[in-house]
């Protein structure tokens, strides 16, 4: 029984395959079209995975070490052990703007922040919060189109197949099955490839934009934080570069 079954399954895929190779030649561009933007997806897919899954893992391990301070001495070498966190990057961003405002304006390290230094801050916070959540979004748009786009290809290509069943029937001058199941063996493979393509990019671009939103609040919150401690940080926990400065000086 197991070997009728397993020929059956071979003798099904060898006519599937005939099907595809004896349709005609825009029905094939179409199958073709949406077999490779299936196996783009699914390299795109586990790219994501990957790049989000180490972005929420690099993230909550840097918050652990981070302990809400600025400089704490702990907080600088845990952003470099964390590269793929989007918080641990708004850190180094803030961290090396301040410490080459410090180093040209020759800020003693017990002085505060001025008013353009904290602009100056503030700035790069929010643009490397924006940078990180633009490359973390990167590649998800082409998931959203293969999903929506997909199916309507697929149908295209059904379309096509359908017509070419009616231009059979008017050359064979018979309706009979044998004239008619080609072009419409033709028109349901390419309806099943376009969905076999467009599902899985629905399904997890809506995952992966779930996971994104969390991150981008995450990467608000923390931005916030950061401009907040750097505007209510105390004289003595100015720039990490001033004594070089003074030293400089003398």
């Amino acid at each position: 029984m197991n070997a009728v079954l397993d020929v059956g399954g071979r003798l099904a895929e060898f006519a599937l395959l005939d099907q595809v190779l004896q349709a005609s030649l825009l029905v094939q561009l179409v199958i073709l079209l949406l077999a490779l933007a299936s196996v783009i997806s699914w390299a795109v897919i586990l790219f994501k995975w990957r790049e989000l899954r180490g972005a929420e893992k690099h993230s909550e391990a840097f918050l652990t070490s981070y302990g809400g301070s600025v400089w704490s001495g702990n907080a600088l070498a845990a952003s470099r052990r964390h590269p793929r966190s989007p918080l641990a990057a708004i850190f180094r961003a803030a961290h090396a703007q301040l410490s080459a405002f410090s180093r040209a304006r020759g800020i003693a390290a017990e002085q505060p922040l001025d008013p353009l230094a904290q602009r100056v801050v503030d700035g790069q916070v929010a643009w490397t919060s924006a940078r990180e959540s633009a490359r973390l979004e990167r590649r998800l748009s082409f998931l959203a189109t293969v999903g929506s786009a997909a199916p309507f290809v697929g149908l295209f290509g059904t379309v096509l197949g359908i017509i070419d069943s009616f231009t059979q029937i008017g050359e064979a001058g018979s309706a009979s099955l044998a004239v008619v199941a080609p072009g419409i063996a033709e028109a349901l493979i390419a309806t099943a490839i376009g969905l076999l393509a467009a599902i899985p990019a629905s399904v997890f671009y809506n995952h992966f934009a779930a996971r994104l939103q969390e991150l981008q609040r995450k990467i608000e919150v923390f931005a916030a934080q950061l401009s907040g401690e750097l505007t209510h940080m105390p004289p003595d926990a100015a720039a990490p570069a001033a004594p070089a400065a003074r030293r400089g000086k003398g």
